[in-house]
């Protein structure tokens, strides 16, 4: 009975750690959501800043795909920021269900 308790343990353990792991994961992925979403906005940012050095109306078939660009890549990081958060919300919720089931291991996790 002792070593079936023991082995439930250990996989109790090796489950946290794996959802840990995938919540590690997430955040790396919201890093790179915020890097992606930081580009366009430096993008931006240059061309208001040098605007009165060219005239909008003569660059804009330039404008208008660099423009197009900026919107995907602001859609890209917004998606990849919100679909992290998410997944860390249910591997948060999952752990806790763990917490609640095992408690020998509860003491070990905040």
């Amino acid at each position: 009975m002792k070593n079936k308790n023991v082995e439930n343990t250990s996989i109790a353990i090796n489950e946290v750690q794996l959802l840990l792991a995938e919540k590690r994961t997430s955040l790396s992925v919201l890093r790179t959501g915020i890097a992606v979403l930081a580009l366009p906005l430096s993008v931006l940012s240059i061309l208001i800043a040098t605007s009165e050095y060219y005239d909008v109306l003569t660059v804009i078939p330039l404008l208008i795909p660099l423009g197009a660009l900026v919107l995907s890549l602001i859609v890209l990081g917004g998606y990849l920021i919100v679909r992290s958060m998410i997944r860390m919300r249910h591997y948060e919720h999952l752990i806790r269900q763990l917490k609640r089931k095992h408690s020998l291991i509860a003491e070990f996790i905040d």
